[in-house]
This record gives structure tokens, C-alpha cells and sequence, in this order.
């Protein structure tokens, strides 16, 4: 039965589906031709690293005869394939499926409300977790023996999937249902930077008293929910955890496919720990552009800058983008070297140093009504402190020793929880 299902499951992953020029050529390997690939070379053909869902074997005995509901998004794949298509292939019984932000399809803008809904494909109900409420109601876990939970996470503390993750395991350990999370690669898990969230900012966007980038998979999250007591009551969830083959944290890490509208290029992903710092400003990202979180613009720069970018509606990405229709101008980032990133490890705060001193109308800069974002500097930032230190003229040395002792605080207790050297 297994090498029939190994088989199987290896046919699906090799599958080829039609993807975007875009999606194709920054986010696509190759994949090899089917006809040449059996069950015992599948691993070697595919590479070193696995991902959770991609050892189907270690799993799929696991959920013979149990009732499945599945937190999954567009990034839940077993290479082509949905994980969601691929288990009901091999006779899974999955009665319901829950949808963070942007919607199972992913086919909504950031910050968007999404209804529940039936899936057109499979038929399924889909519970909305970013619409009427945020966590599984016990009636959402009514036929529900085990709960699956893989989404593909970029690593850093405003991207709301991290909560979705925390909503989840909370209503799991209240309605005494386990978890079983398929883990993937953190893109930018090498390194861990940035002020550690002030408990009078916790917001929709960073929950728990972590820095910007955590360095943690989702199932090293979910162990430090669970040890760290963050979760409501402090309630424990079990759950089981189908851990990546063959990787490291330094594990350098291209997404299959990209993880939410706006994040469409492994450059983007790289950038977005610093960038959406942006969004708390006057200044444009890019959004209403197709090259989001790679440039950095304003009307009001014009003559200061030569770069310029005109946000545009975009259904699916951005339909009411900052500076709509005006020429943003600003710093062109896409070719940016993102292995400097990797190289030096850091959050880089000379753009928004250097931005701020040469937007002409300070008072405004700052100004979250103004720039009608999704949420305000401080959150983003998690602390007081650095919109402040901006405004004094502080070094990007001088801001960066403000983070500590809680930094190197918060590293000594991530050890506890890491899978992964």
C-alpha cells in the first residue's frame, strides 16, 4: 500500500499546471520528466530538502479513518499539485477547509475581509479565519478529528499568518483536537534582527514578544507558542509535527510559489522584513505595482530622486494603493543584491533614514491617517522607540543598540524550541 501510494503521490508532484510567466521564472524549478522517475529515486530526483507535506508517507498512514479540516493557501503544494488535491487523490476524507488572510485561493488584497464560501474545485466548505472571526469556533470544530495546518511563512512578525497559526492552535487545544503541522522552509530564517515587540503594541500585526525577523519555522513557532505560554489561558496544544528533511536554518531557500499577492518575486521576500517598515510612512512600496516591496517612492520627492513609479488599482494585489495614479519617486531596489542580506544578516535602516531625511514635510512622514496603510509605524516597528530615534537624527548603530538586552534575550530562548541547526 505505501509504495503505491509513494508512487502516487510522487506522479502528482511532477505534474505540470499552467503558472504565470512571472510565477515561472522567479519562483518554478525544473521538474523532471515523469517518465523517468519511479518511487525510490523520487527523493534524489527532487533535491536534498523536503519539505513536511512532501514525505507523504511519514503522514498519510496517520490520517486513515479521521475527519480532516486543513488551514492551507495557495503555498500548501506537493511540487504542482495542492496538498489539499493531492490527499483527497489518495482517499483522505477532508471535510473543511479554513483560509487565512487572502483567502484559500489567495485571490484577496492584503487586509481584505473574506466570507466563507464552498471551493468551485472540490467542493468544500471553506471557513473563512481572516472574515467574521479570526479563530475556529467550536462549532467550525464540530467534525473535525485532526487538524492540519501548512502554510508557508516568510519569517517575520507583521505577516499574519503566525497568527493564524496561534488562532488555530488555541481553538484545537480548547475543542481537544490535535494539530499536525507539515513544516517548510522560513526564506528568511538564516537570521534574527529587530526590536522585540512592546506588549503595549500588540496588534493584529505582532502578537507575541518576538523581533521582526524570528528565524523560526512554523512548527518551531508553534513549539514556542506552546512553551512560552502565549496562547489565550495559556491553554496547550498537542500536535505533531512533520519536520523538513535535510535543512538548515543557512538553508538558502527559493519558494515554490509566492506566498501572498504582493510578495511575487524571492527578491521581495527578502526585502519585505525591512520594507514593510514603509508602511507605516508616507512612503510608497510599490503596492499597485507588479514589482511590490522592491521600490520605495513619493510625489513629494520629485527633483530629489530621478527613479519614479505610478501605483495603479490592481485587483488581487492592491485596488486603492497609496499615491494612486501620482508619480512616486524615490529608490529603485530591484537590483538590489540580496545576498548582501544574507551576508550581513540585518534589517536595513539606512533607506528609511535616508527617506525621511530628504522628504520636505516631516510632520507628515509618520503619519498613518495620512498614508491610509494597514497599520501604523509603532505596530510595524513593535516599539516606541524607533520612529523617535528617527526623528532625533539617531546612527543606525546607535538605534540598533536600543534593541538589546532583548535581543540576544530573545535568541538565548529561541534555542529551546529550534528543530533545525
Amino acid at each position: 500500500m505505501f509504495r503505491l501510494a509513494f508512487t502516487l503521490i510522487a506522479v502528482l508532484i511532477l505534474q505540470t499546471t499552467t503558472a504565470s510567466a512571472l510565477q515561472t521564472q522567479n519562483f518554478r524549478n525544473p521538474v523532471p520528466d515523469p517518465k523517468k522517475i519511479d518511487a525510490k529515486s523520487f527523493d534524489k530526483v527532487r533535491g536534498k530538502l523536503l519539505t513536511g507535506a512532501e514525505q507523504i508517507d511519514q503522514y498519510l498512514p496517520y490520517l486513515k479513518g479521521k475527519r480532516i479540516g486543513m488551514v492551507v493557501n495557495p503555498t500548501s503544494v506537493i511540487g504542482n499539485t495542492t496538498v489539499t488535491d493531492s490527499l483527497l487523490a489518495l482517499g483522505v476524507k477532508i471535510v473543511k477547509i479554513f483560509g487565512p488572510e487572502h483567502g484559500f485561493r489567495g485571490d484577496a488584497s492584503a487586509g481584505v475581509k473574506v466570507d466563507n464560501s464552498f471551493d468551485k474545485k472540490t467542493g468544500l466548505p471553506v471557513i473563512s479565519l481572516y472574515g467574521k472571526h479570526f479563530k475556529p469556533t467550536k462549532e467550525d470544530m464540530a467534525d473535525i478529528d485532526l487538524m492540519i495546518y501548512d502554510i508557508q511563512d516568510v519569517g517575520v512578525r507583521f505577516y499574519t499568518y503566525i497568527n493564524t497559526l496561534q488562532h488555530v492552535m488555541e481553538a484545537c487545544a480548547e475543542n481537544n483536537k490535535e494539530v499536525l503541522i507539515l513544516d517548510r522552509p522560513n526564506p528568511n530564517g538564516f537570521y534574527v534582527d529587530g526590536p522585540v515587540l512592546d506588549p503595549k503594541l500588540k496588534s493584529g500585526i505582532g502578537y507575541n514578544a518576538i523581533p521582526i525577523t524570528h528565524g523560526l519555522t512554523i512548527a518551531e513557532y508553534a513549539q514556542m507558542l506552546n512553551g512560552e505560554g502565549w496562547m489565550a489561558n495559556k491553554v496547550k496544544c498537542n500536535i505533531k509535527i512533520i519536520k523538513l528533511a535535510n535543512y538548515t536554518h543557512a538553508t538558502p531557500y527559493v519558494l515554490p510559489v509566492k506566498p501572498s499577492p504582493n510578495l511575487n518575486t524571492p527578491q521581495s521576500i527578502l526585502l519585505y522584513p525591512t520594507l514593510c517598515l514603509f508602511e507605516g510612512t508616507i512612503i510608497s512600496q510599490g503596492r499597485g505595482t507588479y514589482f511590490p516591496f522592491t521600490v520605495l517612492g513619493n510625489p513629494d520627492l520629485k527633483g530629489k530622486y530621478k527613479f519614479f513609479f505610478v501605483p495603479k488599482g490592481i485587483k488581487g494585489m492592491s485596488e486603492t494603493p497609496l499615491h494612486m495614479d501620482k508619480e512616486c519617486y524615490g529608490i529603485d531596489l530591484r537590483q538590489y543584491n540580496t545576498n548582501k542580506i544574507r551576508k550581513e544578516g540585518k534589517i536595513n535602516l539606512s533607506w528609511l533614514i535616508e527617506l525621511y531625511n530628504a522628504y520636505p514635510y516631516k510632520e507628515k512622514f509618520f503619519d498613518f491617517k495620512q498614508s491610509n496603510q494597514m497599520g501604523n509605524f509603532d505596530k510595524l516597528a513593535g516599539t516606541y522607540d524607533l520612529k523617535q530615534q528617527i526623528i532625533a537624527g539617531k546612527s543606525e548603530e546607535e538605534i540598533r543598540q536600543s534593541w538589546e538586552p532583548g535581543l540576544s534575550q530573545y535568541k538565548i530562548m529561541r534555542k529551546k524550541y529550534l528543530l533545525y541547526p
